[in-house]
């Protein structure tokens, strides 16, 4: 609607995990080198950030920049047992059973990692939403993926994207054992208040638009009402383009983005 208005080739404030839109703020940048280095060294690695925080998106940009020597594996809905779990994973890794039994299916996985092993690949198993994880047995038997290792090292990586609830449960007596096999463990900020000019320049240069289109003072706007949460902003900003569009002005101004923010106030965010 508004971006052949604009100038757009695409729409800059999309909420969907395109890495191309991914803006690497200090506490982006810092999260994406600890997945790399928990890949690398083939750790246990939990993430965790705030709801809009770019977590998902964080690990789309891992994935694309891993090459043929890794195997990615994604689990985005976790609410399984601990059978539910391994038969996810097994259908993942392609692993050569039909089998319905639990030692079947951890045969079957160690088999495809050991030959994974060989070939020089490493498993990469990311699990989205793991605070949606429902039971302590699922949780107890990721864990027990991490016993899957040569003498000298381990054979596959394992990465816990959540939200706060999610460090809430490790936290647990009954997940000690768990906590314990954690070899990195990031918590994802919100973008600075610094760095929130250069997040909305590169999100509409990523769109396909070289000239500015916020003032400054509707920036620093966007930054109160969105408190640095990326999708926060994106919501206001694709509103307040709309709003732009329509009124048939060139600059978004501070007052549109006011407006903008208290449409998306109906949903629960307002400005302090």
């Amino acid at each position: 609607m508004y971006e052949k208005f604009y100038g757009f080739k695409q729409k800059p404030f999309r909420n969907t995990p395109d890495p191309r839109f991914l803006f690497m703020s200090r506490t982006h940048e810092e999260a994406l080198a600890r997945l790399h280095y928990a890949v690398e060294e083939k750790e246990i690695a939990v993430l965790i950030g705030d709801v809009g925080s770019g977590k998902t998106t964080l690990t789309r940009a891992l994935m694309d920049s891993l090459n043929e020597g890794f195997r990615m594996v994604l689990i985005v809905n976790p609410r399984l047992t601990s059978l539910e779990f391994l038969k996810t994973l097994c259908s993942r890794m392609h692993c050569d059973t039909k089998s319905p039994y639990k030692n079947d299916l951890i045969d079957a996985l160690y088999e495809r990692f050991y030959d994974d092993h060989k070939a020089g690949i490493t498993p990469v198993v990311i699990i989205d939403e793991a605070h949606l994880i429902p039971y302590r047995e699922t949780f107890e038997e990721i864990r027990l993926l991490t016993n899957f290792q040569m003498d000298d090292t381990n054979i596959l990586s394992l990465i816990l994207v959540g939200q706060p609830e999610l460090k809430k449960k490790l936290e647990s007596e009954s997940l000690g054992a768990f906590r314990q096999r954690i070899g990195l463990f990031y918590h994802i900020g919100p973008i600075g208040q610094d760095e929130i000019k250069d997040y909305i320049e590169y999100r509409i240069k990523a769109g396909g638009r070289d000239k500015p289109l916020f003032s400054d003072a509707a920036i620093k706007a966007l930054y109160s009402y969105a408190r640095g949460i990326p999708r926060v902003i994106n919501s206001i900003a694709s509103m307040a383009l709309l709003e732009g569009f329509a009124k048939d002005v060139e600059m978004i101004d501070e007052s549109i983005v006011s407006s903008a923010s208290k449409e998306i106030g109906l949903n629960g965010y307002r400005k302090d």
